[in-house]
């Protein structure tokens, strides 16, 4: 099933058998066996004062601080009770102690589990009763928001209370461990290295195992296509508890030895005094950072982003016309479009593809990635059809944490994994992506699940029924909308965002546009049908809407 699109070749055996395709992988070099600290270590012998990690509160580490300060929280993180396979919970904003303490746990042998800082109380709980983590890493604040106090509504939520580790705004390491109940002995899983959370349809995040061979051929692979190494420092504003920066941040830059120079919270102005500064040679972003950039003023004395080789956008479609400014404002740098999930499988264009390619696609695959478009009954399409897309290869996540008959139910018999996403892949390889089998909302480059928005709403005195859906944004790629079936006076925007927070619905989640209907287009079994509530909305008709 399903042509390899990738363009590597190499003897792959039965494409049905598992185990010789796992062998293909460690024949071409994709699946090399080496844990990550083990491959940093050479970097730090080799380079040991060069920086490895700064951020912007102005805290930074050479490769031999940050190997000896990670060491010494290992040898401390063992000594407090955390065993090899313990999936540990990261909380935590883009500072420098992020390197410190991925890299220790990581060095216990232990499994990180990054989650992005802007996780709600509720989420927090539910993450930390499905890994059964031991220890949840996080910071007192970002910015504004208290993440002490979020901690302390996800603990009153779990039925096990965890040791805690607090890295203060102030560098210093606080430990909690006068808790209640210890963790329930959590089941190991052979060959987990991370686990990273990924939004859901049915509102509850999906934990996505890694292994050490599926993330080090994402990393080998970039590390290929954009020419990076020890020289090319790495710029991260994307939070390291999302994919992105975990992946081509966090673990990237341990994987190369190259200098991470971190934004804990997003500044256009900064971004790019920080980019020249440290002569930054690469980052990945959602949509909003690239537009941000462009539209930022720029007094510095090379031209702007002159350092930056490459700027790999995604989490949202780039729309054309934002590709060409890049272009223009950003001569020396290479802006292509990323398409990709948390599970894996990373599709970009490579800086020879030709200029209709870099507009209309999101890419061609990485080495070894098999990519095919299915029909609604299983079968691979021709090129250039639509259908649901289906990968596998050797950065392919290997389960979900707690939910294999979800995995399974993903899984074609072949082992191949549905996305979930429509697309095209014409003759030459180059995928295209055309909309969402799922409900979920991308705004900014993050995956929104639309139920616990309802949820929440449809609490509202003055709410009938809602349905939460995406709208088209040129900045974010989408917003969201809530459409109301009102109950007596209709309820502004403002007056559904301070009930939404009032009941502890995470700012961005709240709905930033409302719409209100006479009636729901309903199935015949009373779902609501939200892609005709889209076209409803867009095309302002009369007959449903109400304002």
């Amino acid at each position: 099933m399903g042509k390899d699109r990738s363009g590597e070749t190499g003897k792959t055996g039965s494409l049905d058998a598992e185990s010789a395709r796992h062998d293909w992988y460690r024949a071409m070099g994709w699946w090399q066996g080496e844990r990550l600290e083990v491959r940093y270590e050479r970097h730090v012998n080799k380079c040991p004062g060069d920086l490895a990690v700064v951020d912007n509160r102005g805290r930074s580490l050479t490769h031999e601080q940050l190997w000896r300060q990670s060491g010494e929280l290992a040898a401390v993180l063992a000594g407090r009770g955390v065993t090899p396979g313990d999936r540990i919970l990261m909380f935590m904003p883009n500072w420098a102690e992020w390197q410190i303490l991925f890299l220790a746990v990581l060095r216990t042998r232990a499994v990180p589990a990054p989650i992005p800082v802007t996780t709600d109380a509720g989420t927090l709980a539910y993450a930390l009763e499905l890994i059964q983590s031991p220890l949840l890493i996080t910071g007192d604040r970002h910015g504004s928001q208290d993440l002490a106090g979020t901690v302390d509504g996800a603990l009153a939520r779990c039925s096990h209370t965890p040791d805690l580790l607090t890295v203060t705004t102030e560098g210093d390491y606080c430990w909690k461990a006068d808790h209640n109940a210890a963790a329930a002995e959590a089941a190991q899983t052979p060959g987990l290295d991370l686990v990273m959370f990924t939004s859901s349809t049915t509102g509850r995040p999906k934990a996505v195992m890694h292994s050490t061979d599926t993330l080090g051929a994402l990393n080998q692979a970039f590390t290929d296509r954009f020419s990076l190494g020890p020289d090319q420092p790495i710029f991260m504003a994307s939070p390291l508890g999302h994919s992105v920066g975990a992946y081509h941040g966090a673990r990237l830059a341990l994987f190369t030895g190259a200098p991470l120079v971190l934004q804990d919270r997003w500044d256009p102005a900064a971004a790019l005094q920080m980019i020249e500064e440290y002569h930054c040679a690469f980052t990945a972003a959602a949509t909003p950072f690239l537009r941000d950039l462009i539209e930022q003023s720029w007094q510095g004395e090379s031209p702007k982003l002159a350092s930056l080789r490459s700027f790999v956008c995604g989490g949202a479609p780039v729309p054309p016309i934002l590709l060409e400014q890049a272009w223009q404002k950003f001569p020396n740098t290479f802006v292509t479009n990323l398409w990709g999930m948390t599970e894996g499988g990373v599709v970009t264009c490579v800086p020879d593809s030709p200029r209709e390619k870099l507009i209309a696609t999101a890419g061609i695959g990485l080495p070894g990635l098999e990519m095919c478009i299915l029909d609604d009954q299983g079968n691979v399409l021709a090129a250039g059809e639509e259908g649901e897309l289906a990968m596998r290869g050797p950065g392919v996540f290997f389960g979900y944490l707690g939910q294999e008959e979800l995995y399974n139910s993903l899984m074609t018999p072949e082992r191949f994994f549905r996305t979930e996403d429509l697309a095209r892949i014409d003759e030459e390889g180059y995928l295209q992506i055309t909309g969402r089998l799922k409900d979920l909302i991308i705004r900014g480059g993050v995956n929104i699940s639309p139920i616990p928005v309802e949820d929440v709403l449809s609490k509202h005195p003055g709410v009938e029924s809602v349905a939460v859906i995406g709208l088209p944004d040129e900045r974010l790629g989408e917003r969201i909308c809530a459409v109301i079936l009102p109950r007596g006076e209709t309820p502004g925007v403002e007056d559904l965002r301070e009930f939404a927070l009032g009941q502890g619905l995470a700012k961005r989640y709240c709905p930033e546009i409302v719409h209100c209907v006479r009636k729901m287009p309903r199935t015949a079994g009373g779902k609501i049908r939200k892609a005709d509530l889209k076209t409803i909305i867009l095309e302002n008709d009369p007959e449903y809407l109400a304002n």
